[in-house]
């Protein structure tokens, strides 16, 4: 076993992990999170994608010894309890899912698109989605919503974890 100390959603999280577990299984398993969840398990789909000290990553990529001493954001950290975050907003109401499997996924990921680039094509939004798999909206109303995102005056920055 092994010892990592993570922040998760700004709270500190020491735990002994097996070596080999994986970053979303850390997640779910150990720390409750649960938003976060497993697709495909191979980096393929992103329905499993958090921040890593800010950025986005595939945390079924990503070994949770990995992520020792660094700070983790998950679907769950995004917004004060009760509230929903600007981006998750949008999704909702621009009709952004339908099972709502790789939601928590492409949130994220847009977020760290916006976080990039605040104000993206379509173009650039469909490009820096590209690697989170959506098999049921055809992704018309993914676009819509991070496109309304980006245009609104609302901030899209982390920074108001629930704790």
């Amino acid at each position: 076993m092994t010892r990592v100390n993570v922040t998760v959603d700004g709270v500190q999280c020491s735990d002994d992990v097996e070596p080999r577990m994986l970053l979303v299984h850390y997640l779910r398993e150990v720390v409750g999170k649960v938003g976060t969840v497993v697709g495909c398990d191979t980096s393929n789909c992103g329905a499993c994608t958090v921040h890593l000290d800010g950025r986005s990553v595939k945390s079924c990529n990503v070994l949770a010894v990995q992520a020792d001493g660094h700070e983790v954001t998950t679907i769950e950290g995004i917004a004060p309890m009760g509230e929903l975050h600007p981006m998750q907003q949008a999704f909702h109401d621009h009709h952004a899912l339908q099972c709502g499997y790789c939601t928590p996924g492409m949130i994220m990921q847009a977020l760290d698109v916006l976080r990039e680039n605040p104000n993206p094509s379509e173009e650039e939004i469909r490009v820096g989605l590209e690697g989170n798999l959506c098999r049921c909206t055809g992704y018309h109303n993914i676009v819509k919503a991070v496109a309304a995102c980006a245009s609104s005056a609302a901030p899209v920055a982390e920074g108001s974890e629930a704790r």
